[in-house]
């Protein structure tokens, strides 16, 4: 037998609202539940927890300001923490495609919030009186300023969770490329022959770019720790105490561990998402660098027997439901996919940015989630890639060896001894008859066996000129 809902009722500036019983949200979040049914997918939960710390910080302050009685705002405080401690997470029910600038989740936040300190005061959901959604839980704020503080936040403490994950993801590569150090094969430009590398010298610059973009996010997340709240509803600071910007900030700070600031002006803080647009655009560009590495992988593993094979990946799962034994690139298919999504998602952010005005920009909801998604994706995805996929990978040392030795690109080092054009002869020779660069020179006189040793050392031709040559002294010369 089904159990028979119950409901209550609340009411707000539209009139009545039913509303679940058991629920601790109220009635403007019902009314963007029949509002909103658009996609079923809900707020990330460090963004919920990143609230939650908005309005402990708030609550804080305005009873250390006098502006709020004290029962009433340990009361919200405790609430808010259980919402900062992801204890109430079932309760933010708001569609992420809801009002503009987040109205609908700030309220959501305020209803559960009042509703459970009214609890921890011995009162029963719905009693405003006793603790007011908008009088209480947001007193000195608006939707305007603590959602886009609540987006700095969340993706501040999401990006924490990354750096850990690119960062091994990069030592990884790092570790393979000193254990190839000594696998040379051919190199490849516009996908033909190219001179020779080292199978390591590929897997440390796929390192050094993952490095490198790690550095990048990092430099492009340092502007969201400015804060515009304080600023309330267009930056005026309209309801707020003078003290309030900087204290409020400060909490903050204290309870999330991050190093937050008040920010230069608050106008700019609530009407640009540049900060979110030039976060959103390094992660773009390290989904890029990823998609392009991982690809590399695919082409390197590609085979068994018809491919380059340079590579093997480790073998995860069965590769296909018809033809047996065939096993594929999964990992770094995967990989791939998450980057396009990621592009995606920077594009949708980039729209959003641009479509703010004058005071607000109400398209905030979207950008939070594109941006936190993409955190979100990246970071599994590294983990997994590393742990399943690059860890795993192993050298097919003879067929690098192969490809290196019948490579028509090996004539470059000729260039030197006999001009490019005389080279070039060489190479079509070689191509012609489908021959070694090196048994054509030998046959035309133009190194004996011996110099044709020497010279054709590809070993040797993967050395970066200069790089095994002592530094010179620092000493300054001494004047005659």
């Amino acid at each position: 037998m089904i159990e028979k809902i119950r409901f209550r009722t609340e009411f707000d500036s539209l009139g009545e609202v039913k509303v679940p019983a058991e629920a601790y949200y109220g009635a403007q979040t019902q009314r963007a539940l029949e509002n909103f049914p658009i996609s079923g997918l809900l707020a990330y939960p460090v963004f919920i927890h990143s609230y939650g710390a908005v309005k402990i910080a708030c609550a804080l302050v305005n009873v250390e300001l006098g502006r709020l009685d004290k029962k009433i705002g340990r009361a919200i405080v405790g609430a808010a923490k259980a919402v900062w401690r992801g204890k109430l997470n079932q309760e933010f029910v708001v569609d992420v495609f809801q009002a503009g600038a987040g109205t609908s989740f700030n309220m959501n936040t305020n209803e559960v919030i009042a509703n459970y300190a009214c609890e921890l005061l011995g009162s029963k959901k719905g009693n405003y009186k006793l603790v007011h959604p908008n009088d209480h839980v947001n007193m000195g704020q608006s939707t305007n300023d603590t959602f886009p503080t609540a987006m700095r936040l969340s993706t501040l403490l999401a990006l924490k969770k990354l750096y850990p994950q690119v960062g091994a993801l990069a030592d990884s590569f790092m570790k393979k490329s000193r254990q190839f150090s000594k696998v040379v094969k051919s190199g490849r430009t516009h996908l033909q022959d190219a001179a020779p590398v080292t199978l390591g010298q590929e897997f440390g610059a796929h390192a050094e770019a993952i490095k490198r973009a790690k550095d990048r996010i990092k430099r492009s997340s340092r502007s969201l720790e400015e804060l515009g709240l304080g600023g309330s509803a267009v930056g005026t600071g309209m309801n707020t105490h003078p003290r309030y910007r900087g204290l409020v900030t400060k909490n903050l700070s204290n309870i999330t561990r991050l190093n937050l600031r008040p920010a230069k002006n608050l106008f700019e803080a609530m009407q640009s998402m540049a900060p979110f647009t030039e976060t959103s655009s390094a992660l773009k560009n390290f989904s890029i660098e990823l998609s392009r590495i991982a690809s590399d992988l695919r082409l390197l593993s590609s085979g068994p027997r018809t491919g380059l094979a340079e590579i093997e990946l480790p073998a995860v799962q069965p590769g296909s439901s018809m033809m047996p034994g065939k096993v594929n690139p999964v990992m770094a298919e995967m990989t791939n996919m998450v980057c396009f999504q990621v592009l995606g998602n920077d594009a949708t952010i980039s729209y959003a940015a641009q479509a703010g005005q004058l005071e607000l920009n109400v398209m905030m909801p979207i950008i939070a989630y594109n941006l936190l998604q993409s955190i979100d994706i990246l970071t599994n995805t590294c983990r997994v890639f590393k742990q399943r996929c690059i860890d795993g990978i192993v050298a097919n040392r003879e067929t690098c060896t192969s490809f290196a030795e019948s490579s028509l690109a090996l004539v470059t080092i000729l260039n030197p001894i006999i001009g490019y054009r005389k080279a070039a002869e060489v190479a079509k020779r070689a191509s012609r008859e489908n021959r070694s660069i090196v048994n054509v020179v030998r046959e035309m006189g133009i190194l004996t066996e011996e110099e044709s040793r020497r010279v054709f050392d590809i070993e040797k031709m993967t050395r970066v000129p200069g790089m095994d040559r002592p530094k010179p002294s620092s000493q300054k010369p001494k004047r005659r």
